[in-house]
């Protein structure tokens, strides 16, 4: 009996110590022509210490194959729903032409998702990016602005034939 109490407890214990652990980076969802991926940022940007250098790398861009004319889907956590995000994308003419797309953004607080679809049907989406911005006030001028906090980022490569 005593033997199954300690037990109980290193059980009960341990449950309580792995719900205290912090939670990991936010994950953006990417889903492209039948698979999907989970991304971590691969930008992070701190700019309460003033640093001369506030943003930094933090992982690689993951790959998806994409054929000509299939959207992008993007789903987002609430942690960036909650705050101004954008999407901006990069895509291929039938020329080979690489072209970007002009920033999608989203305010209302509320977007937890957006299918990039590509101008034409003969259009290949080549990459998207997530970007979650934050508020940032200026102590020396008084002055606040919107600046990317984190940025997640997809490559769409074409499939082998």
């Amino acid at each position: 009996m005593r033997r199954s109490r300690v037990v109980a407890l290193l059980a009960a214990g341990g449950f309580a110590v792995a719900g205290c652990s912090a939670p990991g980076p936010a994950e953006v969802t990417f889903y492209a022509d039948g698979h999907t991926i989970n991304t971590t940022p691969v930008l992070t940007c701190d700019y309460s210490q003033q640093l001369a250098q506030p943003c930094s790398a933090k992982g690689q861009t993951q790959t998806l194959r994409i054929r000509p004319g299939k959207p992008v889907q993007v789903s987002v956590p609430g942690e960036v729903a909650d705050a101004p995000w954008q999407i901006v994308y990069e895509y291929v003419t039938p020329q080979g032409e690489f072209k970007q797309s002009d920033p999608i953004p989203f305010t209302s607080l509320d977007r937890y998702a957006y299918t990039v679809t590509p101008p034409t049907p003969a259009d290949r989406i080549s990459a998207v990016d997530v970007q979650r911005y934050t508020a940032v006030l200026r102590a020396d001028t008084g002055e606040s602005g919107l600046l990317p906090s984190d940025v997640w980022g997809l490559r769409l490569d074409q499939p082998q034939a």
